[in-house]
């Protein structure tokens, strides 16, 4: 016969309680590196679209290991999604990757971020500057309606290595261009401003090349049909990717003449510096 041994504080396990804790709702997984999921979002949650917040899960010391995720839904959702990379043996995405709906995240309510429409003075045409992940933010931003009153023309570059992962990207845009709450959130005709331009670097596809040397060589201005490239008069761009693209992406925007922006000094343009992935 099992001896029965009374329970006390020290014997019992408790499990641990997660801070700031936000439900799963939906998880997509577009190739062997990239995902998306959507989990709830607090009441209290107020922010600007194109904005970030920190989210993570407890790591292995039972410490919450959060990073910088921008929030791909619009500030009117009643839901938040992310977009994310998958690393195999990085500290949050080799156990964020295999998270289902019904899960929980740790997400810190509280938002900051430069690609916002507060950062930029007025223009006539919105440049969104995106690799991989980086499309997060204007995932949101092509879904504000701001976006659509502000400017008469949104062009969104996209550059990936392969065609699969620019999947997530295209998908979104055909789904906004068929929204009909979007429509009449927005007005009908918005999504005509919308100027989609994917590029790919390794596998081939209808536009091959990185973004910054077909800009450097004209490319983009002849396919668009835009003359005499980038204005600082009209223009206004947000930029969001590697560290490395970010820089570039700046020497160029700097050389048709736009000055850097940020929240407490709106400019022509703005880059997502803390963005991860």
């Amino acid at each position: 016969m099992t001896e029965m041994k009374p329970v006390t504080e020290a014997t019992t396990v408790k499990a641990p309680v997660l801070p700031d804790a936000q439900t799963v709702t939906d998880v997509k997984h577009w190739t062997d590196s990239l995902f998306s999921f959507k989990v709830s979002r607090p009441a209290s949650l107020r922010f600007r679209s194109g904005e970030f917040v920190m989210i993570g899960l407890l790591g292995d010391n039972g410490k919450p290991l959060l990073r910088a995720y921008s929030i791909a839904s619009p500030s009117w959702d009643e839901e938040l999604e992310f977009y994310s990379i998958k690393v195999q043996d990085g500290p949050l995405t080799s156990k964020l990757q295999h998270i289902k709906p019904g899960d929980q995240i740790i997400l810190r309510p509280k938002p900051v971020g430069t690609l916002v429409h507060d950062a930029l003075l007025p223009g006539k045409r919105l440049w969104f500057f995106a690799t991989g992940t980086g499309f997060a933010p204007f995932a949101s931003l092509l879904r504000e309606p701001q976006t659509y009153e502000d400017y008469d023309e949104v062009i969104i570059t996209h550059t990936c290595r392969e065609v699969a992962e620019l999947e997530y990207g295209r998908q979104l845009i055909e789904d906004i261009r068929q929204d009909e709450m979007l429509a009449e959130l927005i007005g009908e005709g918005f999504a005509d401003k919308i100027r989609y331009y994917p590029t790919t670097t390794r596998e081939e596809s209808p536009k091959m090349g990185r973004i910054t040397n077909l800009l450097n060589d004209g490319t983009v201005f002849a396919d668009l049909g835009i003359e005499g490239g980038i204005k600082p008069e009209t223009d206004r761009a947000m930029v969001c990717g590697s560290l490395a693209f970010n820089l570039d992406i700046k020497e160029i925007l700097e050389g048709f003449g736009l000055r850097e922006g940020a929240n407490s000094e709106p400019k022509e343009f703005v880059i997502e510096k803390a963005f991860v992935g």
